[in-house]
C-alpha cells in the first residue's frame, strides 16, 4: 500500500444518526498508519455508530470521512464498495456461518471476491487460521469450539483478504478475563508484526489499557478527548472521562 501525506483515516466533523435522531455531533478525530485506535465510551454513546460510518454502512449526515485522503462518502456507490473491500471486519458476535466449518469461514471470502485457485485458497485459509492459532481446527464448526475460538476464527476471516485495516466491535465481549487476554494478545501480535491498522470499539478497560496505541472518548455526542487513553487520564478534567478510564477510583485521588 503506498502512503499518502497526513492520517490514514481523517474523521472531520462528522454528524451522523439514524432518521431525526442525531447520535454523533460535529466529532473530528485522525487515525494513523499502524494505529491500534481504540472507540471508546459509555454504553450507548455512539461508538458503533462512527464505526458504521467509517465502514460505509451510516451516511453522514454532515461532515467527511478520509480514507488516504479519498472522502468515502463522496464516492459513487461502487467505488466506495471497491474502498470497503480492503477493511476486515469482526463483529461482536462473530457473525461466523454456522452451517460452514471454521476453515470453510475463512475461505469464503476469498471464493467470493477473488479469482484464487482453490489449492491458493486452501493455503492461504490455512495460514489465516495458524495465524490465530486454529489450524488444527479447520474442519470444526462453529457450534463445536468455544466462544475465544469463535472471536479467533472470525479474525482470521476479517484477515482472509489481507486488509489494510481490521475493525473489531466489542472484540472480548462475552470472554473471561483469560480468554480475553490471549485475544488482545493476539491482535497485539498481529499489529506489531503485519502492520495492519486497527479500530476497535470497546469499553473493556483492561483491553483499552493493554491495548491503545491511540483512540477517541466520546461523550454528550462528540469527542470529549482524543490520545491514547494514559495520556488522556493525565490531561482530562472531565470527570466522566476520568471514572471511565479508572472505573470510578480516579476522582477522589488526591
Amino acid at each position: 500500500m503506498t502512503r499518502k501525506n497526513g492520517p490514514f483515516i481523517c474523521v472531520e466533523n462528522l454528524t451522523v444518526g439514524y432518521g431525526d435522531r442525531v447520535i454523533i455531533k460535529n466529532a473530528s478525530f485522525n487515525i494513523n498508519y499502524g494505529d491500534i485506535f481504540v472507540i471508546m465510551g459509555m454504553s450507548g454513546c455512539g461508538k458503533s455508530t462512527i464505526m458504521r460510518s467509517i465502514i460505509g454502512l451510516v451516511p453522514p449526515k454532515s461532515g467527511r470521512i478520509l480514507i488516504d485522503g479519498d472522502d468515502i462518502w463522496a464516492m459513487s456507490p461502487d467505488a466506495r464498495a471497491g474502498v470497503i473491500k480492503t477493511f476486515g471486519i469482526s463483529y461482536q458476535s462473530g457473525a461466523l456461518f454456522s452451517s460452514m466449518t471454521l476453515g470453510e469461514n475463512v475461505a469464503l471470502p476469498m471464493e467470493m471476491e477473488t479469482d484464487m485457485a482453490p489449492d491458493a485458497i486452501q493455503r492461504a485459509t490455512n495460514e489465516k487460521l495458524r495465524i490465530v492459532g486454529l489450524d488444527k481446527y479447520a474442519n470444526l464448526y462453529p457450534s463445536e469450539v468455544s466462544g475465544g475460538m469463535i472471536k479467533r476464527a472470525a479474525l482470521a476471516r476479517a484477515m482472509a483478504l489481507n486488509p489494510r485495516i481490521l475493525f473489531f466491535d466489542e472484540p472480548s465481549a462475552g470472554l473471561d478475563p483469560i480468554r480475553s487476554m490471549e485475544l488482545d494478545n493476539l491482535i497485539k501480535k498481529i499489529n506489531a508484526e503485519h502492520g495492519t491498522t486497527i479500530v476497535m470499539v470497546t469499553h473493556e478497560l483492561p483491553s483499552i489499557m493493554n491495548l491503545a496505541t491511540n483512540g477517541v472518548y466520546i461523550c454528550d455526542k462528540t469527542v470529549g478527548a482524543i490520545g491514547a487513553p494514559q495520556k488522556i487520564l493525565t490531561t482530562t478534567k472531565t470527570p466522566e472521562i476520568i471514572d471511565f478510564l479508572t472505573r470510578g477510583k480516579g476522582r477522589n485521588k488526591k
